[in-house]
């Protein structure tokens, strides 16, 4: 590939959010479109997810994950989409300079009219969430352990134990109790679920894998390798209960302890992160504060299911090449927006601002993280003021599942008569 070309959108990541964004920026526009990802092959994460629950929401059918990532694979190469595997993109500026590198061509520089970042997130290690005790082998990330099982081949331990009850974490339970491993128990700091609940019941449940909830990892022993582990019962406010420790002997522990956008790059091009999500603050057509930059999937928030953060994928590559190859974006931002901010029981909100002035069919996909568990029949209202401008219920609110819902223009219609400059969305 020759250096210095110029793209009219290049997506950086290829796994669910990348390839949707890629397909949907190239049948927007005809243009040239280039996708860019660090692994040799498409998919992300998705490779290794070698479990079903994929696909159920986009094609209709509970697919494993490799099979999801081949049927976007599929239809994006069908298409004249330039796509660079192995590479790595070093910087981003505000102006839409890349700047990559990989082994074969060496380093490399692009311009965009349009960029969509689409990095996806990484797992949070065992120095971020300051596990004590000795650093020996055999502590890993529940992804981690994901690869070298399902990918590579490799047991990493025979006794194990799993601090997070992350989907992740409750996978990969299963995944290696039925490649041989006892796994002792599931261990959770808060007092609920942080994975779907039919991963519980699936994967603990259904193998007999206890999970204790209001519990951690209060020290870790062994020289060379993990010996075993004290567990401790924690209070209200996640505070060491004295008196409740106990001792699990173990040679591995997996550490399924929450996800982080990935944003090094989103940085580098000034683009405003929400402290909530730890990802970029985004509009109803995925846009960002830098303009022609727009970001989806898991780089903005952690989502549950693929199926959404591909949504949200097609989103962001159609809007990026409508700003490619005109000035409708430019004229758009001209127009009236109000900022969505969560309220109560609700801990994080996508996107964060919608545009008023649209078709009044326009659809918005509005997704929504509570932080409170609520195990009846709940009502989310969207108010301005004392105003209930939206209002819908939902079976029940829990901080593992995301809370779609499908919102059009003509919904902020009362909107356009008044000052009103945020709406609040709650949960009660």
């Amino acid at each position: 590939m020759q250096p210095n070309t110029t793209y009219d959108v290049i997506i950086i990541g290829g796994g669910p959010a990348g390839m949707s964004a890629a397909i949907k920026a190239y049948e927007a526009c005809k243009g040239k479109v280039l996708l860019i990802e660090r692994n040799d092959s498409l998919g992300g994460i998705l490779p290794q997810c070698i479990h079903n629950g994929f696909g159920a929401v986009n094609f209709g059918n509970d697919l494993p994950g490799p099979e999801y990532a081949h049927r976007y694979e599929v239809e994006l190469r069908k298409l004249p989409v330039d796509i660079l595997l192995d590479t790595i993109v070093v910087d981003l500026t505000a102006d839409h300079q890349v700047y990559a590198m990989n082994s074969t061509d060496g380093y490399l520089h692009f311009k965009a009219k349009a960029i969509v970042l689409a990095m996806g997130c990484r797992e949070r290690t065992r120095a971020q969430i300051r596990l004590p005790g000795t650093r020996s082998a055999g502590i890993f990330t529940a992804g981690t352990v994901q690869r070298l099982v399902n990918i590579e081949g490799y047991m990493p331990g025979n006794e194990v134990v799993i601090l997070g009850s992350g989907d992740i974490g409750m996978i990969m339970a299963r995944r290696m109790s039925i490649e041989g491993a006892k796994v002792h128990a599931v261990l959770e700091l808060l007092p609920y679920l942080t994975g779907l609940r039919r991963n519980y019941v699936q994967c603990l449940q259904d193998y007999g894998i206890p999970l204790h909830l209001s519990t951690t990892v209060n020290k870790i022993y062994g020289d060379k390798r993990v010996e075993g582990i004290e567990t401790v019962k924690v209070d209200e406010n996640l505070q060491a209960i004295p008196g409740t420790e106990e001792f699990i002997k173990c040679d591995t522990l997996l550490l399924s302890v929450g996800l982080i956008p990935e944003n090094e790059l989103s940085r580098k091009a000034g683009v405003q992160l929400d402290p909530r999500t730890n990802g970029p603050i985004v509009d109803s057509d995925m846009a960002t504060n830098v303009p022609g930059i727009y970001a989806a999937g898991n780089v903005t928030a952690i989502y549950d299911l693929a199926d959404y953060v591909s949504k949200a994928g097609e989103v962001a590559g159609q809007s990026a090449a409508k700003y490619a190859e005109s000035a409708a974006r430019r004229d758009l931002k001209e127009h009236r927006t109000i900022r969505l901010k969560p309220g109560a029981n609700i801990g994080s909100i996508i996107p964060q601002e919608v545009f008023l002035e649209q078709d009044q069919d326009h659809e918005v996909l509005l997704t929504m993280r509570p932080n409170a568990l609520m195990e009846r029949m709940v009502k989310i209202e969207l108010t301005a003021g004392d105003e209930t401008v939206v209002s819908f219920r939902e079976q029940y609110a829990r901080p593992a599942e995301m809370i779609v819902h499908k919102l059009k223009a003509k919904d902020f219609e009362k909107l356009l008569s008044t000052d009103a400059t945020e709406l609040v969305a709650s949960i009660s």
